[in-house]
């Protein structure tokens, strides 16, 4: 996205969402996936619904996250929503299914992760008001920060708050990868049975909302304008780096069996952060700023790695 030139939001997040959503997913479950048809048949209606409605919490997620980015950049947007969603998935269920393991060790570590992730977030707070500050003479206020930092960082959290659907839709699609092994699939691959279903509902917030605005910004004839070849391979590239990191955290997740979904996610997470961090200084986010500033990134990304490993650690007992 940061190399989009011709498009706007809404051209560049309208076609990478076909592919990563659509395209792809239900590419390989038809291709790898044997007799999916029967799969999705003799899996009850009520366990197919599972995946389809996180599907639809997770595109709305997936609308406010392409704006999150804009607003913030790229690393304080994937660290922030990767720690709520964490926080998210793991005290939802708990809640919701156990509320008396609040008071046990599991409950009681979970809560800290959470605290030490509300400390994290509020430094990732202080070096992007400091970032905005510093940057103000080198780069408009309007490309760097659209609808200035706190709203960026409220779409981010709400993001992140939604965003658990995806671990949480995975997780509960059991009993379709099962149905998925006995007829024949592998365990890897039958994974592509629940991320169709997934992705797919999740395509359809993505496409309400970016056809509301392409209509109303008259952005269609974009898409066939000058540099139509250049973008469309940018979002591709986009769809094939994400929806191929989620494929792996699904086949990793599946194979690690019991506390895959736990495990699998916090290592998925933590690896998320880093890159990011990483993505977000080398591409020039932060560029412009002092080593204070820098320092209170790195303390973020440390201190909110330490929550996702307390979590993870509650998942356990």
């Amino acid at each position: 996205m940061k190399y989009s030139r011709q498009w706007r939001w809404e051209n560049t997040w309208l076609l990478f969402s076909l592919f990563s959503l659509l395209i792809l997913p239900w590419m390989l479950a038809i291709s790898f996936v044997p007799n999916l048809w029967a799969v999705y048949a003799s899996t009850p209606s009520r366990v197919l619904f599972v995946p389809l409605g996180f599907g639809l919490l997770l595109g709305i997620a997936q609308v406010t996250y392409g704006l999150g980015i804009v607003s913030v950049g790229i690393a304080v947007a994937i660290a922030v929503v990767s720690g709520v969603s964490c926080v998210s998935g793991a005290l939802v269920p708990l809640i919701l299914l156990h509320a008396a393991d609040l008071l046990r060790p599991q409950g009681v570590l979970l809560l800290v992760g959470m605290l030490i992730l509300i400390i994290g977030l509020v430094l990732y707070g202080v070096a992007g008001h400091r970032r905005e500050g510093e940057q103000m003479g080198a780069i408009p206020r309007a490309k760097a920060f659209p609808w200035g930092f706190g709203t960026g960082l409220a779409i981010c959290i709400f993001t992140g708050i939604l965003g658990s659907s995806i671990n949480l839709g995975f997780s509960f699609s059991g009993e379709i990868i099962r149905n998925s092994i006995q007829r024949g699939g592998n365990s890897a691959t039958s994974t592509y049975a629940v991320w169709a279903l997934l992705f797919g509902a999740s395509f359809i917030p993505n496409l309400i909302y970016c056809s509301f605005l392409l209509f109303r910004n008259h952005g269609w004839s974009l898409f066939l304008g000058d540099g139509k070849a250049k973008e469309t391979t940018l979002c591709i590239g986009m769809a094939l780096l994400s929806f191929g990191g989620f494929i792996g955290y699904g086949m990793g997740a599946t194979v690690i069996g019991k506390y895959g979904t736990s495990v699998g996610w916090v290592l998925f997470v933590a690896a998320t952060i880093i890159v990011s961090s990483l993505a977000g200084l080398m591409i020039g986010e932060w560029k412009g700023t002092s080593r204070v500033t820098h320092r209170l990134l790195f303390a973020a990304v440390a201190i909110i790695l330490v929550s996702v490993v307390t979590l993870d650690l509650g998942g356990l007992f």
